[in-house]
């Protein structure tokens, strides 16, 4: 029996040889292409592709001390929220001619932590995380190990790290004020779980609106959930149509899109008309909100701006010596759509 061995894969040096140069040529038309000549740059390049080379970057990574690569750590991957941050962390590392790799914690701080510990290990430019716990020891940690670390789409106590989030005391003012002067004077927030910061923020903006408006704090139902799923709207959903008539709300804020669609395919399924019976306003305003069978009002974060911002700050960290921490808080907007007229 005869062993197949695969074909050795070309070295700088086999580069070298072919282009007729030194070694260090072919490391400066790697690295430092305007070191070189456009005549033997171009003959160098050729010599590569004629032998198939491919750089080795995790010898070179080695050498630097850093991957060319940045990280996101998100929340919950089944939220299209994430992903659509996701996207905007992209554009900027495709920018920075960096790669972008991307874990999910599942919302769990031990998930969250080994995957922190192993991007360490993997000598990454920057982690950005969405973290289950912004004031958690562990971030903390990773900063004193020496990888530039920035909070997304959360703020901490101090002011210890980058941050980019957005404003969830005003979205929460604007989906109550949106339903007030729709005239509903019975409001269900629907969200949780309690200890999250948005959820708390979305839910104080909805009590300030309606403190605002001059209406009677029992008449704003609070109806907490386990999570922020379309399941546990779908259960809100059922938790409302069972209420006595004169105490069920006819509108309904939702803590995000996912609770919000679970809601309206509940609404739907068991006849309630929405908006004349039920109006419903989201938060996140996902691509599947306006895509829903009754379109869906929102409060709209800027979710790829949210990505871009973080990752020019998490690079900014990694290459200024003078770099100062900035916690950047973006405005949210409200999309009126037929779920609420």
């Amino acid at each position: 029996m005869s062993l197949t061995h695969a074909p050795r894969a070309a070295s700088v040096k086999d580069v070298a040889a072919a282009a007729g140069v030194s070694v260090g040529t072919v490391s400066n038309v790697l690295n430092r292409p305007d070191r070189v000549g456009s005549a033997t740059r171009v003959r160098v390049q050729e010599a590569m592709t004629e032998l198939g080379f491919v750089r080795n970057e995790s010898a070179r990574q080695l050498r630097a001390g850093t991957s060319r690569t940045l990280a996101y750590v998100m929340l919950d991957a089944s939220n299209p929220f994430f992903t659509d941050v996701a996207r905007g962390l992209e554009l900027a590392a495709n920018e920075a001619d960096l790669a972008l790799v991307l874990c999910n914690s599942s919302n769990l701080a031990s998930r969250e932590e080994a995957h922190l510990a192993l991007l360490q290990q993997q000598r990454v430019q920057g982690v950005l995380v969405t973290p289950v716990d912004p004031d958690a020891a562990v971030l903390k940690e990773v900063r004193r190990r020496g990888t530039p670390l920035v909070i997304v789409d959360r703020t901490r106590s101090d002011a210890s790290f980058c941050s980019v989030a957005v404003d969830d005391l005003h979205g929460g003012r604007l989906a109550v004020e949106h339903l007030v002067d729709r005239g509903h004077t019975q409001v269900a927030f629907i969200g949780g779980p309690p200890h999250l910061g948005q959820v708390r923020d979305r839910l104080e903006g909805a009590r300030q609106a309606w403190a605002a408006a001059g209406l009677p704090a029992d008449d704003l139902v609070v109806l907490a959930t386990t999570t922020l799923d379309v399941q546990e709207g779908r259960n809100a959903g059922e938790r409302l149509a069972g209420l006595p008539t004169a105490r069920r709300p006819t509108a309904a804020f939702c803590a995000n899109d996912l609770l919000a669609l679970g809601l309206l395919q509940q609404a739907i399924g068991s006849g309630t008309q929405v908006p004349e019976q039920l109006a419903i306003v989201g938060y996140d305003d996902i691509e599947f909100a306006a895509a829903a069978a009754v379109p869906l009002t929102s409060v709209r974060q800027p979710r790829q701006e949210l990505g871009r911002t973080a990752a020019e700050l998490v690079l900014d960290e990694a290459t200024d010596e003078a770099h100062r921490h900035r916690q950047v808080l973006f405005t949210p907007e409200l999309v009126a759509r037929a779920s609420t007229r």
